[in-house]
């Protein structure tokens, strides 16, 4: 595993011919409870982040994976994933994040070699997505695209509401067309400079992006959804942790995973 992120390039030459994954697993993930950052908690004995590396690793399309670790966790993250085997000869590179996802996928994106040209970015807390996935994503990028997300279509109605304080009834203001809406997952892919042009331009308050591709957008760039899978789901409350292994035990029982 190498420690030193060597400079970033911008995509355009011939040579920005490889493909990179950025996994920020900085956050907290309050959501989950107290205790360890969302990214490190345990499913079936192993981090999810290592789940998640492991997941990128194994798309023959990926030949880097930047892990934007907590601030002042590096060299933890570091440890734990040369203590736990990956898959191929993928590179793993770990580098500190910073107080927002947002800052955290730019510093990411700044550890890139030169050569990559293609970017996914995916959360840490979507360990189970399959390699299928993966690769449409990329190929897609490969294909022209200059941003790809992967989504589902929506099995719920949705309402829009105005806003109240907690607990309190909120009004409808509107229900949009099911058919028109996808939930929209990771990894998001993106020519690589198309991202950084977001990421250099898109200022955005508090929390800073939840979604990449919404910066691009911002830009007036073209972005173009894949079929998502309804294993790449977000694990982000104590019941997503047992689908979660539910899925895991399926996996082991009919594919040997």
């Amino acid at each position: 595993m190498s420690e030193t992120p060597r400079p970033a390039g911008r995509s355009g030459s011939p040579n920005n011919t490889r493909t990179a994954a950025v996994i920020p697993a900085a956050g907290r993930g309050v959501r989950l409870g107290p205790g360890a950052p969302k990214a490190l908690r345990a499913l079936s004995g192993t981090p999810m982040l290592v789940h998640a590396v492991r997941a990128m690793a194994r798309s023959r399309a990926v030949s880097v994976v930047v892990v934007v670790a907590p601030p002042d966790g590096a060299a933890e993250v570091r440890n734990l994933l040369g203590d736990h085997a990956l898959p191929g000869t993928t590179d793993v590179l770990v580098v500190p994040g910073g107080e927002t996802r947002q800052e955290s996928v730019r510093l990411g994106l700044a550890a890139l070699p030169d050569d990559v040209g293609v970017v996914l970015v995916h959360d840490a807390a979507r360990p189970l997505v399959p390699v299928d996935t993966v690769d449409a994503v990329a190929a897609a990028v490969r294909d022209g695209a200059p941003a790809v997300v992967p989504a589902l279509p929506l099995a719920d109605t949705v309402k829009q509401v105005m806003p109240r304080p907690a607990g309190e009834p909120e009004p409808v203001t509107g229900t949009p067309e099911r058919a028109l809406l996808r939930a929209v997952q990771t990894p998001q892919g993106f020519d690589r400079a198309t991202l950084v042009e977001a990421h250099e331009k898109v200022a955005l308050e508090g929390e800073g992006a939840t979604d990449d591709a919404g910066m691009v957008e911002r830009l007036g760039v073209p972005v173009v959804v894949v079929p998502g899978h309804e294993e790449a789901f977000k694990v982000t409350r104590p019941l997503d942790l047992v689908l979660a292994e539910a899925v895991l035990a399926r996996r082991r029982a009919t594919d040997g995973f």
